[in-house]
């Protein structure tokens, strides 16, 4: 769950000023239903946070409990040494791709405006550095994918991707570290056919989230 002792405050309080609001659903229409997964100030003030239909006028603890029921077993984990931005935007697709959870390595504090929320939804663990997390992820009996363009990696597509493996990213444009890649058991890279070396660091978490989905959801 999301550290509670991490004094970064959220974008915003709700997930879209009502003013520029475009979106959601206004208050219940007739009888209030009789489900103690539906929020009465959300019936009685309209759901308009960035959530599927399906979860209209649910709590958000409600929220948790049925994505905590049919989680994917795959992890995501991120190095935070520079306070990437990017790191939000990978919480935000580790929520979309249903991840268990999301491990943060390196400073507590992470730039959260790119999750646009979605923490509140997502399990995230800290871990004071590399050493750590490699040893919660051996005694989780996890194998560690890393992802990175670096001699000896292997094309995604062609790459063996472990039902249950924690994914992990490095930092835009240094990537992961040299720590971060002894941890591995093995490093995947996407292929790429234009002039640029890489990709955005949060845009290669999303095709590797997309690719284990494709091959496991």
């Amino acid at each position: 769950m999301t550290d509670a002792d991490d004094p970064t405050p959220p974008t915003a309080d709700a997930e879209t000023p009502a003013e520029t609001v475009t979106h959601g659903v206004g208050p219940w229409v007739g009888e209030w239903p009789d489900d103690p997964r539906y929020d009465p100030e959300l019936l009685a003030e309209g759901d308009r946070r960035n959530v599927v239909d399906g979860y209209r006028y649910w709590s958000m603890d409600a929220i948790i409990a049925d994505l905590d029921a049919k989680r994917h077993p795959f992890h995501v984990a991120i190095e935070n040494w520079q306070h990437d931005m990017n790191i939000g935007t990978i919480v935000r697709s580790a929520n979309a791709f249903l991840a268990a959870e999301v491990h943060i390595i390196g400073k507590r504090r992470w730039n959260r405006r790119g999750a646009m929320v979605t923490d509140r939804y997502q399990h995230v663990r800290h871990h004071e550095d590399v050493a750590a997390f490699a040893e919660w992820a051996r005694s989780a009996g996890l194998p560690v994918v890393a992802v990175d363009n670096v001699d000896g990696s292997v094309p995604v597509d062609r790459a063996d991707l472990p039902e249950e493996c924690v994914l992990l990213f490095g930092q835009e444009g240094p990537g992961l570290s040299p720590d971060a890649l002894a941890a591995a058991t093995g490093v995947v890279e996407i292929t790429q056919y234009g002039s640029t070396r890489s990709l955005n660091a949060a845009s290669a978490a999303a095709v590797i989230m997309y690719e284990w989905c494709r091959r496991w959801a």
